[in-house]
């Protein structure tokens, strides 16, 4: 009765641990980034003035990306398309052609793109040819993601990690722990469901990827839509996994009945999952990490140490402490407990170099969601690692092979605890990590400021770039009031920032068209400038307009 009770209690445990990481794996979807690469820069740049129609747009972001069919488009100032032709990328650089003559006015370039580790990255900037107008209201929503298809993405991650860690570990155990005189059964259950959750997680991914790329609801998909996700690399690499989980069932199905079992087919077993490892961190952050080669090798490192370690303790506490007698245990344990140290090694070492590689930097760790994540996550594997430490000195006491119960105990809690660390796991997939935010954050502090200068006889427009301290280029740009070019025959400016009583510095302006000037000027101080600028059309005429901008 005691037992049963205890029994009770332990699943109870692992069953609570298992709610909570899911728990946290629905929490994960609800932050603030899902889009891991970023728009660096764009050719003409957000917001600018051009005295001539370009004949293309580029975008350039922070790593490579591939296309989404039909979600990259230039609309013109009066609605129509301006793009022609199909847009191409090379790399993280995005190019549009354009029809030749385009007409003056403000123009938006909408896009979505799939960044290298899958995720949607989608948004519109807008650029004038002449004189800034209304911009055009695009039909593409490029940014929506369907609040259901981002709750189930990291649930799908999840049970391809409890998949792999019920097929990896448990088949290892078995292959080359395994008392022959035991029942195969149980653990060939267990190693078939991990099979299948892998395998339904896996079309669960693809099926999902489509509304995820393209931005609609979860069952609105085409099968333009499918074939265009199994072309990419995503889709790729994921039928590749569908192939090795093919492949290994063939083998597994003689490994399992302990029948017609040979090396051959262990060493292809190896081979396989070796292969099926490896797919994972190809269609995540590591392949957009700065040393995407480096961040593959360490994430498949992880991947492979948690799944042999959790994988173990699942066939330890549910089959080996309740069925081998004491004679099996002092063969096995001593040797499993070698096996955990060297996971738990592997484990922590691969966690640390991702950690450094994905986070850059302590503001990064402790003021990010992803960084704050990895905290918890440190600080339940090291929760877990102190009742592994427990564990380990009841196997070396010789305690757990006489009364395995309390051994079973320790396992079912490190179970539990590490239920959650998958979920958070399953969390951080979906959250851009610090370097893209960085990225994001560059490129938004590097930006043009423009402004419209308007009186009653003429409308200036004041292009300001990079607006930071430092050297600056001034654009100048002069209409009449009904939006036509205005000839200027001289410019003059300044510029001030009295809160640090710097006086007004003399900005040298070069004529180059008509209606457009240039300058240069170093700006010393970061602050609130204000900037006046003369332009006189004729002997008599002139117009004096005053500006403030904010100089970082």
């Amino acid at each position: 009765m005691a037992r049963m009770t205890f029994d009770r209690r332990r699943a109870l445990a692992g069953g609570f641990g298992l709610l909570i990481g899911l728990f946290l794996v629905l929490l994960g979807p609800a932050a603030p980034a899902s889009a891991h690469a970023a728009l660096v820069a764009s050719d003409p740049g957000n917001g600018t003035i051009v005295p001539d129609a370009p004949n293309k747009v580029t975008l350039t972001f922070s790593e490579s990306v591939q296309l989404v069919t039909g979600k990259v488009q230039v609309l013109a100032p009066d609605g129509s398309r301006a793009d022609q032709g199909e847009p191409t990328v090379d790399g993280g650089t995005l190019t549009i052609p354009l029809r030749s003559g385009g007409g003056r006015g403000t123009y938006l370039i909408s896009f979505r793109v799939i960044s290298a580790d899958s995720h949607p990255v989608g948004g519109s900037i807008t650029y004038s040819v002449g004189a800034a107008s209304a911009p055009p209201t695009s039909a593409i929503d490029d940014s929506k993601v369907d609040p259901v298809v981002r709750a189930l993405i990291p649930v799908g991650k999840y049970l391809g990690y409890v998949g792999l860690v019920l097929l990896v570990g448990p088949a290892l155990v078995l292959a080359l722990l395994w008392p022959h005189r035991l029942s195969r059964r149980g653990p060939s259950r267990v190693i078939w469901t991990g099979m299948g959750l892998v395998g339904f997680s896996t079309l669960m991914a693809i099926w999902l990827q489509v509304p995820y790329s393209i931005g609609t609801g979860l069952f609105d998909v085409r099968v333009g839509d499918l074939r265009d996700v199994l072309g990419s690399t995503f889709g790729a690499v994921m039928l590749v996994r569908i192939g090795v989980l093919c492949a290994a069932a063939l083998l597994l199905r003689p490994f399992l009945s302990g029948k017609g079992e040979s090396k051959t087919d262990l060493a292809l077993l190896g081979v396989l999952g070796v292969a099926a490892l490896a797919t994972w961190p190809l269609t995540g952050h590591p392949t957009a990490s700065p040393v995407a080669g480096v961040s593959v090798v360490i994430d498949a490192i992880h991947l492979a140490a948690m799944s042999v370690w959790l994988g173990g303790l699942v066939m330890l506490g549910g089959f080996l402490l309740r069925q081998a007698n004491e004679r099996e245990l002092s063969a096995i344990l001593p040797i499993w407990s070698r096996w955990a140290a060297t996971a738990v090694t592997a484990l922590i070492l691969a966690g640390v170099v991702q950690a450094l590689i994905e986070v850059s930097s302590l503001d990064g760790l402790f003021n990010s969601t992803y960084g704050r994540l990895i905290l918890v996550k440190a600080a339940l594997a090291g929760l877990v690692l102190g009742v592994a430490w427990f564990s380990r000195r009841l196997v070396r006491s010789k305690q757990a092979e006489a009364e395995p119960r309390g051994l079973r105990r320790i396992v079912g809690i490190e179970l539990a605890i590490t239920a959650v660390v998958l979920g958070v796991t399953a969390a951080l997939v979906q959250i851009a990590p610090p370097r893209t935010a960085e990225a994001a954050s560059t490129a938004s502090t590097s930006s043009t400021v423009t402004q419209t200068l308007t009186s009653s006889t003429m409308a200036m427009q004041v292009d300001i770039f990079p607006a930071a301290v430092g050297n600056n280029s001034i654009h100048l740009y002069a209409y009449t009031p009904d939006n036509k070019p205005l000839t200027v025959v001289e410019w003059t400016g300044t510029a001030a920032l009295e809160s640090k009583g710097i006086e007004p510095i003399q900005i040298p302006l070069l004529r180059i068209t008509d209606f457009h000037a240039v300058g240069d000027i170093a700006l010393p101080s970061a602050g609130q400038w204000t900037f006046k600028f003369t332009a006189r059309t004729s002997d008599i005429d002139q117009q004096t307009l005053t500006m403030t901008a904010n100089i970082s």
